[in-house]
């Protein structure tokens, strides 16, 4: 029987200790994440991965000794390889660790592939991120010799009906009383430049987080952005400086959003619960919750059967 491949595409983490180095390297090899000098980049990456390693590693001990995001991926593609059956075949391609886009594709030409869709794990397109997915399979599906069969590229879903109900019901099952709450959505920052040459991420954001917040339209609520890098101009306001303010305008109870991040990893465990929750807690902050991502949620998994179905009947 002929399938439908369906690959999800994520960023990928170390899933070890001594993956971090090389994790580092492969993320700042990247020219479509880091701009550094083609000639350069790779000498330079290394040095920038080498340095940052010792430092980095201290984060992933303190999240168990590897990033979770691989495993909470693979679990999404086999839930999401429940709900579309046996037509399917669901795979998993991360970035910059593995299972790399090459061993996705290997996999999924164990069966009898008729076409293949390409499903981001980030709701929010951005060049830096689906986009450098997108290329990178290109490269690596042009130069290998696999069975040339349609592929459909789904470039966002930061509006689709089911994940914003799937993120309202995420909220709501998290907090119980979440009345009492200052909503603090937080996205992953990027520079600014990428932003001026068209990039449609932080419109996207702000519309999905627009979306949720008509069915809290009581609640208070700002965005923030986190997780920049070097002394190039990035997205603000940033996450950390928003519970400052909040702090000094005398909120008490804060629940903290992540909008861009479907699974858990380093931004989430480390930045968001342990350097900002230490940090609200400094400064006094009475109540500091963190919703958790996604992840398998019943109806963000529904939105993702919805998406490959749609996707499927578009392309005819």
């Amino acid at each position: 029987m002929k399938k439908t491949g369906v690959i999800l595409l994520s960023m990928g983490g170390p899933d070890s200790l001594e993956a971090v180095q090389p994790f580092l390297y492969n993320l700042f090899s990247d020219h479509d994440l880091i701009r550094i000098p083609r000639p350069i980049q790779k000498p330079v990456a290394w040095i920038i991965s080498k340095v940052r390693a010792k430092k980095t590693r201290h984060y992933y001990e303190l999240m168990g000794g590897k990033s979770p995001q691989k495993d909470q991926t693979l679990e999404q593609a086999k839930k999401l390889q429940e709900l579309l059956g046996e037509r399917y075949k669901v795979v998993v391609a991360m970035r910059y660790w593995h299972p790399f886009t090459e061993e996705a594709l290997d996999e999924l030409f164990k069966e009898e592939i008729e076409k293949i869709i390409l499903l981001p794990m980030y709701p929010q397109f951005s060049t830096t991120t689906t986009g450098s997915s997108f290329r990178e399979f290109d490269r690596v599906y042009g130069r290998k010799n696999y069975p040339k069969v349609p592929v459909v590229k789904v470039r966002d879903y930061h509006d689709h009906p089911l994940y914003i109900k799937a993120m309202v019901e995420n909220i709501k099952e998290s907090l119980g009383n979440w009345k009492d709450y200052f909503f603090l959505f937080s996205a992953h920052s990027l520079p600014v430049y990428v932003i001026k040459e068209g990039d449609p991420y932080k419109d996207q954001t702000e519309r999905t987080v627009e979306l949720i917040m008509e069915h809290f339209p009581e609640v208070p609520y700002r965005l923030g952005y986190q997780s920049k890098v070097g002394p190039i101009k990035w997205l603000e306001p940033m996450t950390d400086e928003l519970i400052e303010e909040l702090a000094k305008e005398g909120v008490k109870r804060i629940a903290v959003i992540p909008v861009s991040f479907v699974s858990e990893h380093s931004e989430t465990l480390y930045e968001l619960d342990i350097q900002y929750g230490k940090l609200a807690e400094s400064l006094g902050i009475e109540d500091y919750k963190r919703v958790p991502t996604l992840r398998t949620h019943p109806t963000f998994m529904e939105a993702l059967k919805e998406i490959v179905l749609s996707a499927e009947r578009e392309d005819g």
